[in-house]
């Protein structure tokens, strides 16, 4: 059993979440952060001095922080390693790609979304946000032939690769901006929502981040 501290609505929550329902472990969301509050607490900040979301706890009490390297955790210590090759070029991928997504795509993505949706319309700088879609574009470029070839982003089978870029992939195409002509990506991206627990963890409205008009 996993308790994991944080709200659904949390981007980073969701890729843990995401991870924990793909390999299916058992586990408890206590809803943290955003309007429930409870992240600034002395208890909660004792287990997370960053005050951040998710926050994760095992039952023999070990913590864990960072949505990242809790996906690599849980990954490496899967004993089927169903999101992590265990070898040839697949287990390099993963790991390569994964952090690629994380470098370059989650940061302008949420740089898009700070200016895009959490962003009243008329308060919007649309100069900046053609800037930040120009990089998010270009890195989606870069994916663009290798999901021609292949299923998922870092082989035949669903990877941590896949965790930190497809998470990112539901609120791009969900936001209103103009979007390059990627039949791959796209393709790829109808795949993950056909996956239960992707639907399930990622795909949740984000309406509430907007700000009143």
């Amino acid at each position: 059993m996993i308790t994991v501290l944080g709200r659904a609505t949390s981007a980073n929550v969701q890729r843990v979440m995401w991870t924990i329902a793909e390999l299916g472990i058992e586990y408890k969301r206590v809803d943290v952060g955003g309007a429930f509050g409870g992240n600034d607490t002395p208890e909660y900040l004792a287990k997370n001095p960053h005050g951040l979301v998710p926050t994760i706890e095992t039952d023999d009490g070990r913590v864990m922080w960072e949505s990242a390297a809790i996906v690599r955790w849980l990954a490496l210590h899967d004993p089927e390693r169903r999101l992590w090759p265990t070898s040839g070029q697949e287990e390099l991928s993963a790991d390569m790609w994964a952090e690629w997504a994380a470098r370059y795509i989650e940061n302008p993505l949420l740089q898009m979304f700070i200016a895009l949706v959490r962003t009243r319309t008329a308060d919007r700088d649309w100069g900046k946000i053609r800037e930040i879609g120009s990089r998010i574009h270009k890195g989606l470029a870069a994916a663009e032939p290798f999901l021609a070839e292949r299923p998922f982003l870092a082989g035949d089978r669903l990877s941590i690769a896949d965790i930190n870029f497809g998470l990112l992939l539901y609120r791009y195409y969900e936001m209103e901006i103009e979007r390059p002509d990627l039949p791959a990506v796209a393709a790829y991206y109808q795949r993950l929502t056909e996956r239960p627990a992707y639907a399930e963890h990622v795909m949740i409205d984000f309406s509430f981040a907007r700000p009143p008009e």
